[in-house]
């Protein structure tokens, strides 16, 4: 006869605590630091993390609603209407129900999101290639170069957590959970465009391996650009315009170009900037290749490439496309699968220093003048 089972709360696996504690340390360490070049500056940490550049426009969004419009020296109108509703709407129902400022409410959704992000990648790590692997994914997402934007009242945690666990929920052919937080990242940011494109290419790989589709897959699949449709409908009904949210983010310098801006900025560049510039795209390039040949699942890879594209494709400020790009953790799996191999007492000091080395890059960013 078998022996009863306990009757105790059901514990975390140990990868997982390492996943999200290791992801956590690497976000703490970026706040220390930043706090101590604030202080050794004379300026305000906190404010540049949830009341500067985009921040400032989500909490306006939350606290007033839409419809503010700022028209710059040269003519050009920079509308609210950019911005998607999910992180406002959080914000504002948090401010609501709790005493804090909508500001503060924003840090509380990424922080929170951040978490959230960070056990999703885990998840998608250690179901392509093993546990080992996704507790050291979920740690380098927290130490990509940008990833002081984790910190901040964006919406990179906040897509990044409802991006991995959508992916997570087609690895386990869950189609309509998958569309569901699909169609609400959809409602965080235009980049949901990749992730759409996700499902619907593992819908379509389905469809020919097996000359079939479940309704369950068709549903997640109709469910899946719902959010992004949705609020491209909104704007257009507001403005009267059926094309208003295309010519919204055309104003703010967001078109889609096929990547003649990003050419142009390379080419206008001081040769070695240039050089240096080309061999960053060289090497993103060559990580692509990696994720190919490592044999990534379809889904991921797919949602992989997407956002790279799209981060790349834009005529947008080109010091914001490494925090484009950030969503796309799967860029980091062959680094995350060559370290976890690796006996700790070598992977914890790379990811240590690695640490560092964003927190530093990081505080020197949000504490100079442009925005992230």
């Amino acid at each position: 006869m078998p022996p009863p089972r306990p009757d105790g709360p059901r514990r975390f696996p140990r990868p997982l605590l390492l996943a999200l504690g290791g992801y956590a340390a690497t976000r703490a360490i970026g706040l220390a630091v930043l706090a101590i070049a604030a202080a050794a500056t004379g300026e305000d940490g906190a404010h540049r993390l949830k009341g500067r550049w985009d921040s400032v426009w989500y909490t306006r969004i939350a606290e007033h609603g839409y419809g503010y419009e700022v028209t710059l020296p040269n003519g050009d109108v920079h509308s609210d209407l950019a911005f998607f509703p999910l992180l406002p709407a959080l914000e504002r129902g948090l401010s609501t129900v709790l005493p804090l400022d909508a500001a503060t409410a924003g840090l509380l959704v990424s922080w929170t999101a951040g978490l959230a992000a960070a056990w999703g990648i885990f998840k998608c790590g250690a179901h392509a290639f093993g546990p080992r692997t996704g507790t050291v994914l979920a740690v380098l997402w927290g130490v990509y170069p940008t990833a002081f934007v984790q910190s901040m009242a964006y919406t990179e945690t906040l897509f990044t957590a409802l991006a991995a666990w959508s992916l997570y929920a087609v690895l386990r052919d869950r189609w309509i959970l998958a569309g569901l937080l699909c169609a609400a990242a959809g409602l965080t940011r235009p980049t949901a465009a990749a992730l759409v494109a996700a499902l619907g290419t593992a819908a379509l790989a389905a469809l020919v391996r097996d000359r079939r589709l479940p309704a369950r897959t068709v549903a997640g699949v109709l469910l899946a650009p719902l959010g992004w449709l949705g609020y491209v409908v909104y704007v257009g009904v507001r403005a009267h315009s059926p094309t208003a949210y295309f010519e919204v983010q055309a104003a703010w310098g967001n078109s889609i170009d096929g990547g003649l801006a990003l050419a142009r900025f390379v080419v206008g560049l001081p040769w070695p900037a240039a050089l240096g510039l080309t061999a960053v795209l060289a090497l993103l390039a060559g990580l692509v290749v990696l994720c190919v040949r490592q044999g990534q699942p379809l889904p991921l890879l797919a949602y992989t490439v997407g956002v790279v594209l799209v981060s790349l494709v834009g005529a947008a400020y080109f010091g914001s496309r490494p925090r484009l790009m950030m969503p796309a953790f799967g860029l980091l799996l062959p680094p995350a699968a060559a370290l976890a191999k690796r006996r700790p007492r070598t992977a914890v000091p790379v990811l240590a220093v690695l640490a560092l080395a964003s927190a530093a890059y990081g505080a020197f960013t949000l504490l100079g003048p442009g925005p992230p």
